[in-house]
């Protein structure tokens, strides 16, 4: 989790005025996954969080499709940054 929070301060600098951006939005995406996996390890019942994070899930699979059609550059160093690993795309 610290490599989590020095990345959480590097994200909130770089975009404080760009918080539309799909950086931001993967790593905001990225940051509640997180939460609600940690939290769905302690409540393994909790059907309305499953729901809840495949939703999530989604969108950020989503996002990062469009990404790596646009750019991959950035799609790359962002996939990094996160240490997601990479989503095959068609």
């Amino acid at each position: 989790m610290v490599k989590n929070a020095f990345i959480s301060v590097i994200f909130q600098k770089e975009n404080e005025e760009n918080k539309g951006s799909v950086e931001f939005q993967v790593f905001s995406f990225t940051t509640k996954i997180r939460r609600l996996t940690s939290h769905l390890e302690v409540h393994k019942k909790d059907f309305s969080s499953q729901r809840g994070l495949r939703k999530i899930l989604g969108k950020r699979q989503r996002l990062l499709a469009y990404l790596s059609k646009r750019n991959r550059g950035r799609y790359k160093e962002l996939i990094g940054k996160l240490d997601i690993r990479e989503i095959k795309t068609r």
